[in-house]
C-alpha cells in the first residue's frame, strides 16, 4: 500500500482561496470533512479540535512551528506552518489518511535529541519545547511485513552544511554532521534537511519478520567544535512504520 503524503490544496490553491475560507481537516480519500480531530502546535502550547465541518482555528502564528493532527482511525500527521497559514490569508486544507492494520506508530508526539546546547540561530531553534532525552532516540517494535518504510512526520533543528546552504538556519561559522538513522544496528540513512514527511526505506535483508526490530536516530555533531562533543539539537514529531 503506497503512502500518500497528505497535504492537499496548499499554497497554489490556498493563494486563490477567498478570504472567508477556513482551515479544514479532510479525509484524503473521500474529501469529506473530519470532525473532532485534535490539532496541536506544541511551540505555542496550543490545542484545539475541528468542528463537524472539519473547520479549525489555527491561532496566532508568528514564526514557523510544527502542527500535528490526531484522529482515531487515522494516521498521525504533522507539517510545518507559518504566519501565512491563517484564515483569510492562506488557510490550510489538510488531508489525512485512514490508518491500516499494518501501521506501527513509533512515536505520535515529539522527541528532542541532543544536549540542550544550541544557538538561537540554529534551524528553527525557537520552536524547541522539550528538554533533550539524550543524543539519540531508540524504539523497539515487532514488524510483520518485509516491504516497509520509516516516515518522519516533521523534523527541525538540523544544522548541516546542506541546511545552511538552503537557508534553513542563520549560523555563520559552523555546521553539523547529519542525524543518522539506524535499523537493527545498521546505518540506513542520513537526514540532511529539515522538513515534513520524510520517507526512509527499511532494507528487506535487515527486517526480522515477527520478531523485535529497532529504530535508532542519532543526533549529528557540531563539526567546528573539537574541544568536546557538541550534539546538534533536533526535534522530531510523528514516527511511523508503514508497509506496502
Amino acid at each position: 500500500m503506497k503512502i500518500k503524503i497528505l497535504l492537499s490544496f496548499i499554497c497554489a490553491i490556498l493563494a486563490v482561496c477567498p478570504a472567508f475560507c477556513a482551515n479544514k481537516i479532510m479525509d484524503s480519500a473521500t474529501n469529506t470533512p473530519i470532525g473532532n480531530a485534535k490539532i496541536t502546535i506544541p511551540k505555542y502550547n496550543y490545542s484545539t479540535y475541528s468542528d463537524s465541518e472539519g473547520n479549525f482555528d489555527l491561532g496566532n502564528i508568528k514564526s514557523p512551528a510544527i502542527l500535528s493532527v490526531e484522529k482515531e482511525g487515522y494516521r498521525p500527521f504533522s507539517l510545518t506552518v507559518n504566519s501565512n497559514n491563517t484564515a483569510g490569508s492562506a488557510p490550510l486544507v489538510v488531508g489525512i489518511e485512514k490508518s491500516d492494520i499494518s501501521d506501527i506508530v513509533i512515536e505520535s508526539g515529539m522527541v528532542h535529541i541532543g544536549d540542550d546546547n544550541y544557538s538561537t540561530a540554529s534551524a528553527n531553534a525557537g520552536n524547541f519545547r522539550l528538554k533533550s532525552s539524550g543524543p539519540y532516540f531508540t524504539k523497539d517494535f515487532v514488524l510483520d511485513g518485509t516491504n516497509s518504510y520509516l516516515v518522519i512526520g516533521s523534523i527541525l533543528g538540523i544544522d548541516t552544511l546542506m541546511a545552511k546552504t538552503m537557508g534553513q538556519n542563520r549560523i555563520i561559522n559552523a555546521y553539523a554532521s547529519p542525524p543518522e538513522v539506524y535499523f537493527n544496528g545498521a546505518k540506513i540513512a542520513e537526514i540532511q534537511l529539515n522538513g515534513d514527511n520524510q520517507k526512509i526505506k527499511l532494507p528487506g535483508n535487515l527486517i526480522r519478520p515477527k520478531q523485535k526490530n529497532q529504530i535508532t536516530i542519532k543526533a549529528g555533531r557540531n563539526l567546528m567544535q573539537t574541544a568536546y562533543i557538541d550534539y546538534d539539537d533536533i526535534e522530531i514529531a510523528n514516527l511511523t512504520i508503514l508497509s506496502d
